[in-house]
């Protein structure tokens, strides 16, 4: 099992290296990272970067869950080595429901990272094994549909050829088949597994969750450099996952915009996002602290320092690519996060 340290990680490197990270067995294709505390001098927030602990900190962290949130756990971890050197983090990207079936909620995890809430079903079973997860808001993505850039033919879609071309109903084989302006070529699809919150948002936001469900005949991977690599070498493919991966990948592929039936097509960025234009694609991203692991001093730590430092633009913007937390946001989540460590017995 191969696990590829990340230092000194500029906003372009970053994205390339957590792409490369080594294969697990926990739970199928998984990546890993451990923190380093290499510094690199960008982006400390709005807190004093120092969370929750005025001394010496120790111990180890373990993370598993979403490939979209991965990227920005990560980099908070790599910030929050810088003063606390003696903390491990280790980092799991197995995807939403991977993470939460088989590493949180059977308690072999401290924190799970999610790219849409917890389900029902899910948090009864972390409660059947004593595990109370805290839902967090740490950041807003744009879902991003890609295709080649040589697919001259299309520049936007809409919701409904979206749902069409990804839904399990009588799924089309070729572009012409959902659009006659399309060429008569096989559509190539690449998209997250099942195990994914991305693949569970897309269903959501445009398949719908009482509809046919997502076909199965398409190239599914827990690994978006994947999903880039093989939208750029097929000038038929078409594929979706966050926009941090597709921001560090704009020559390689191009974005679609997404008209959601107004005619006017949106494309997706940060600015988009944020103003709620870039509808239904635009969706919150969430770490989900174990109530009882915010007990440990430098687990309660690591989880204030990442909420402290969600409204950092050099960090979730500038560095990955995400829509940081304004300051209402901020407050709610660090409101919610510090009932949790005073009910945990925490500081």
């Amino acid at each position: 099992m191969a696990d590829d340290s990340i230092r000194d990680i500029s906003r372009r490197k970053f994205i390339a290296a957590s792409g490369t990270v080594g294969a697990l067995t926990l739970a199928g294709c998984t990546q890993s990272n451990t923190g380093n505390g290499s510094d690199d001098g960008n982006g400390n927030g709005s807190g004093d970067g120092n969370g929750t602990g005025g001394g010496k900190l120790s111990g180890t962290i373990d993370i598993a869950g979403s490939s979209t949130v991965f990227p920005l756990a990560t980099a908070m971890s790599e910030k929050f080595r810088q003063e606390h050197p003696d903390v491990k983090i280790n980092i799991e990207s197995t995807g939403s429901g991977g993470g939460f079936a088989n590493h949180f909620c059977p308690g072999r995890t401290d924190f799970n990272n999610a790219s849409r809430p917890i389900k029902k079903e899910e948090k009864a079973a972390c409660e059947e094994n004593g595990v109370n997860p805290v839902e967090l808001k740490v950041a807003t993505d744009a879902l991003t549909v890609i295709v080649n850039n040589n697919a001259d033919w299309v520049d936007s879609i809409t919701v409904e050829e979206l749902k069409e071309i990804w839904s399990a109903d009588s799924p089309p084989k070729k572009w012409s088949d959902v659009n006659s302006d399309w060429p008569d070529q096989p559509l190539e699809l690449y998209g997250p597994t099942d195990a994914s919150g991305t693949y569970d948002y897309f269903i959501e936001a445009i398949i719908g969750e009482d509809g046919p469900g997502h076909r199965t005949d398409y190239s599914a991977t827990e690994q978006d450099r994947t999903i880039i690599q093989g939208v750029q070498n097929s000038e038929n493919a078409m594929g979706y996952l966050g926009f941090a991966y597709y921001s560090e990948n704009t020559d390689a592929v191009k974005a679609l915009g997404i008209d959601d039936g107004s005619g006017e097509p949106v494309k997706p960025s940060l600015e988009t996002a944020k103003s709620g234009e870039y509808t239904p694609l635009a969706r919150p991203l969430f770490t989900y602290p174990a109530k009882e692991s915010l007990a440990e001093e430098h687990v309660a730590a690591f989880a204030t320092f990442w909420i402290e430092n969600s409204t950092s633009k050099e960090i979730v913007a500038d560095q990955v690519g995400y829509v940081p937390l304004d300051d209402s946001e901020q407050q709610e989540q660090m409101d919610k996060l510090q009932s949790a460590i005073d009910e945990a017995g925490g500081n």
